[in-house]
């Protein structure tokens, strides 16, 4: 059987070779927009599912992994839409503590087995110029809440309590667990 991820990420790529060496990648391409009266652990749920579910109607007789990750305070902070939104975001979040979701299905023709792992990241109180400063490495630009925890971002974070690795986008603990049920 091979194993799909449903993902173009290099984060979730990287990661998943921790586990797996050989797979393919077939990113999804679905509707992700957000709409205000989306709850954030629904929201992150159903896009790993419309992913897999995708990808698995092309490959049935494959084992695809699909994750979708959000960041939520008072609303969902989906992936930026420019540098002012960006800005915006991370913003929002200064000085505060806010939600990291990502949701993992793990999915083949006869079986589907989905989680949720989740986080909570503390900001430290940022200064307008220390935002200027990240958003110029332009590494905000493919990433929900405008970070990357794993990269210049991480000199944002005072505290996390949760799955580190649901921050980055891909709970590497979790999916190996997942996969002992395949």
């Amino acid at each position: 059987m091979t194993v799909i991820l449903a993902s173009q990420s290099p984060r979730r790529k990287e990661l998943l070779r921790l586990l797996i060496e050989d797979f393919t990648i077939l990113p999804a391409d679905i509707d992700e927009t957000i709409h205000e009266t989306d709850e954030p652990t629904e929201y992150v749920s159903r896009m790993a599912q419309e992913k897999a579910a995708v990808i698995s109607r092309q490959y049935p007789e494959d084992l695809v992994i699909a994750s979708d990750t959000i960041v939520a305070n008072d609303r969902i902070l989906g992936k930026p839409t420019s540098r002012a939104h960006a800005k915006e975001m991370l913003l929002s979040m200064s000085g505060k503590t806010h939600s990291v979701y990502t949701a993992v299905v793990l999915q083949t023709a006869t079986k589907k087995v989905q989680r949720l792992a989740s986080a909570e990241v503390t900001f430290y109180p940022l200064t307008e110029d220390e935002i200027d400063r990240y958003l110029e490495k332009n590494e905000y630009m493919d990433k929900a809440g405008a970070y990357g925890i794993q990269g210049s971002a991480a000199v944002f974070v005072e505290k996390v309590v949760g799955d580190f690795y649901s921050i980055v986008g891909f709970p590497v603990g979790l999916v190996n667990q997942l996969l002992k049920e395949f």
